[in-house]
């Protein structure tokens, strides 16, 4: 009996060894699969990343402060100050007008991108651009009329609310036009003009620092004064949004995407400040919601003999 346990115990124990092996080499053989996989994906980008570099410093032999200031500069500067337009539309605008009105930045990209590149539209384009203006002019009434704007002064409304967002559309598309013809006509590096309005977008914030309210606060209280952890939570969306957009708007289409967005935003604004939208409102949201998808879905075709 004795013996036979001790052989019993053995043999668990040779089992137990066995499966540890068993588990090392699946482990193993785990590791190779990922580390030939990395290689594998080196070995195959090198010639690719070689090539990035080697451009680069044939860019960089190119590069010159004229060009850079032409192509970047100054759509750097005209970001930056829509930027700070739409920072102050923000606070005198409801959530849902804000958006509807920020989207008539379509029609001024169609008419700069005409003048400037000497892009067509086509006729339901045309008819989609008219519904947007309809639906802009819509909501500038009734913003003015409503009764939560009787509550504050008028012009306050007008020129700090509706005049900036419509402003800063219409910089978004001088700017999106002057980048595009910088790219497409000009031929300028993407990767130099990412870099470079990077650089004059941050100068351009910086300088406006001296003589805002805002620049006053930050030198004499510090950058982070009045920041809180929930400081964080629109950084970190409207970041994360930069990255989803050009993700979702591959597989879904920017239309998707906008129309989407403005749906979100009034059942968000009901939900959280218990504003029900307005009847101009209402009526404005389908007109745009119409005029984004037709624009996207009925573009411009050229025609064979102008080919």
């Amino acid at each position: 009996m004795a013996a036979a346990g001790a052989a019993a115990a053995t043999g668990s124990k040779q089992k137990e060894n066995g499966s540890k092996s068993e588990r090392e080499r699946e482990s193993s053989n785990k590791r190779v699969w990922l580390y030939s996989a990395l290689l594998a994906l080196q070995y195959g980008a090198q010639p690719l990343i070689s090539k990035r570099f080697v451009s680069l410093k044939k860019l960089c032999k190119d590069w010159s402060l004229l060009k850079a200031v032409t192509f970047s500069g100054f759509p750097a500067a005209i970001y930056a100050l829509q930027n700070s337009l739409l920072q102050i539309s923000y606070k005198n605008l409801d959530s849902l007008t804000f958006s509807m009105l920020n989207q008539t930045k379509l029609f001024f990209t169609a008419f700069f991108g005409f003048v400037i590149l000497r892009q067509k539209q086509s006729i339901p384009q045309i008819g989609a651009l008219f519904l947007l203006i309809v639906a802009a002019v819509l909501l500038s009434i009734g913003e003015g009329t409503s009764k939560s704007s009787r509550s504050r002064n008028p012009e306050e409304v007008l020129f700090y609310g509706i005049v900036p967002v419509l402003v800063a559309s219409v910089l978004s598309g001088l700017a999106s036009a002057l980048c595009q013809w910088a790219s497409q006509v000009k031929k300028h590096s993407s990767y130099l003009m990412t870099i470079e309005m990077s650089i004059f977008g941050s100068m351009c914030l910086l300088a406006s620092m001296y003589k805002s309210p805002d620049g006053d606060a930050m030198r004499k209280r510090g950058f982070f004064y009045g920041w809180t952890p929930l400081t964080l939570v629109p950084v970190t969306a409207n970041a994360v949004g930069g990255i989803l957009v050009g993700l979702v708007t591959t597989y879904a289409g920017g239309g998707f995407v906008i129309v989407s967005a403005l749906l979100v935003t009034a059942l968000l604004q009901f939900i959280f400040e218990g504003k029900p939208p307005s009847l101009y409102c209402i009526v404005a949201l389908p007109l745009v919601i119409t005029s984004i998808s037709i624009y996207q879905k009925c573009p411009y075709r050229i025609k064979k003999k102008e080919a």
